[in-house]
């Protein structure tokens, strides 16, 4: 027979597994555990539907801090995501049985509430999200608030606007967000901004993003000991992979150094930065002129224009935008390798946006400078090494063409019916569907350049979703 202290051990080890088995039990069957497998298993489908892997380490960081704090500085170069990173927590947050707007976002631009409200609609959540802004009619914001979105984007004014209206209720506003917060400051819109946040009683999260480093935080937006995440560099330093070179103009205009240098560069894609809308046409005339097909960006087109530039942009139709600093930050674009800047701005900030469009993520990128021979050195580029162009023909013209389809969202048509449309009926290749963009009313897919005439008579009056399209070159 065993002694006691065998039995005792033995039924003190038995002790300790069914005590374990009786807390898995009540564990992983509880419904905080069940919750919070919901919520990892959701956002890893968010981030399928993104084809994104994982999050980055700025976006853990901050999703861990606004999870945990109600007042957040997030501070991270453009193009590192923080869309996303703020837009996930939010969204843990939004109650499904309630039927008005639930988080504010404040944005200095119409590209970047668009580009927030499709991101949020990419991420297949369920809560509906909308995006409001000027430089569109009044009355397409009010037919698609007609049915109220859990998340509200837009531009100060417009919201302001809303607001003064009554077009919705501010009692379930919880959360708000400045995004690029300094920017709006910079063009004007303090007292739309002070309005609106005196006019949400309700709010007890307040989230605030910039990429710049100097950010000053005024009084009326309510911001008491902040958490602040910061991933800029220090004030001054340039990102490590990124050269920047100067190219020496032996004219005044710089026009013709401007078009040796996009021959130099061949056909990536790169962004000409200038200062003023009237540079921008005389710039984008010459290279017409030169037969270099590109688009232009600037504060003064209409909305939609600007949107059709980006569109050609992103799906390759076009290599090449001329813009204003408009373009420096919150633009929805690819990875580009190159900047140009035509002309320099007139403060340091500025330059460091722009040559943020380049060099990002690992990636590698080039600004260059072009300065007339007889100009002093900027103190932006004091140590800038001076390339010199290489002979090299014209860029060939982009294998894409852009087509317009008159039907969007509200007539229930999807990427895939668009996808099923060229792929089936005009049988097209995969490799030979580009980018395919769908917006509310319309939508915007890149195809070969050389079939897209063909493509037209093929399709012309197709019917998706039993809607008669039309379907045109952009």
């Amino acid at each position: 027979m065993p002694n006691n202290d065998c039995w005792a051990f033995f039924y003190f080890c038995n002790l300790k597994i069914w005590l374990k088995k009786l807390w898995q039990n009540f564990y992983f069957n509880s419904p905080y555990f069940c919750q919070m497998a919901n919520i990892i298993k959701d956002q890893q489908d968010i981030l399928d539907k993104l084809s994104i892997k994982k999050l980055n380490e700025m976006q853990q960081e901050a999703e861990i801090a606004i999870n945990s704090n109600n007042n957040i500085v997030l501070l991270s170069p453009t193009g590192t995501g923080k869309t996303l990173a703020f837009l996930l927590p939010i969204i843990k947050e939004l109650d499904a049985d309630c039927a008005e707007v639930q988080s504010l976002i404040i944005v200095p631009s119409r590209e970047l509430a668009i580009q927030i409200e499709q991101v949020t609609r990419e991420m297949g959540t369920g809560f509906k999200a909308n995006a409001v802004y000027g430089g569109r009619p009044f009355s397409k914001d009010k037919i698609e608030l007609n049915h109220l979105p859990a998340i509200l984007i837009g531009t100060p004014g417009r919201i302001a606007d809303h607001l003064r209206r009554g077009t919705f209720s501010t009692q379930n506003i919880k959360t708000l967000v400045l995004d690029e917060f300094d920017k709006s400051l910079e063009i004007g819109f303090e007292e739309e901004m002070k309005e609106i946040i005196l006019a949400l009683p309700k709010v007890n999260k307040r989230i605030l993003t910039s990429a710049t480093q100097s950010l000053k935080i005024p009084k009326f937006v309510g911001l008491t000991n902040p958490t602040t995440i910061n991933y800029l560099k220090v004030e001054g330093e340039e990102a490590p992979l990124l050269k920047i070179k100067t190219v020496i103009s032996p004219t005044k205009d710089k026009l013709e150094t401007l078009v040796k240098t996009l021959c130099h560069i061949e056909n990536e894609p790169a962004i000409v930065f200038c200062n003023f809308r009237d540079t921008i046409e005389m710039v984008s005339d010459f290279l017409n002129d030169h037969k270099i097909e590109h688009g232009c960006f600037y504060g003064g087109m209409e909305q939609k224009d600007r949107e059709k530039t980006l569109i050609k942009f992103r799906n390759g139709t076009h290599q090449v935008i001329v813009a204003t600093d408009l373009a420096a930050r919150g633009l929805d674009i690819p990875e580009i390798k190159y900047i140009v800047h035509y002309q320099l701005p007139l403060k340091l900030d500025e330059f460091t946006h722009r040559n943020g469009r380049t060099a990002r993520m690992n990636a590698k990128g080039t600004a260059y400078v072009i300065q007339w021979e007889k100009e002093k050195r900027s103190e932006f580029t004091p140590d800038a090494e001076i390339e010199i162009l290489k002979n090299k023909p014209t860029p060939k013209s982009s294998k894409w063409e852009t087509l317009y389809i008159s039907g969007g969202r509200k007539d229930k048509i999807s990427k895939g019916d668009i996808a099923g449309l060229f792929l089936k009926q005009a049988k097209l290749s995969n490799d030979e569907l580009g980018i395919i963009e769908l917006k509310q009313d319309c939508a915007f897919v890149a195809v070969p350049a050389l079939k897209a005439n063909e493509l037209i008579k093929i399709l012309n009056n197709s019917k998706l979703k039993n809607k008669k399209v039309r379907i045109a070159i952009e």
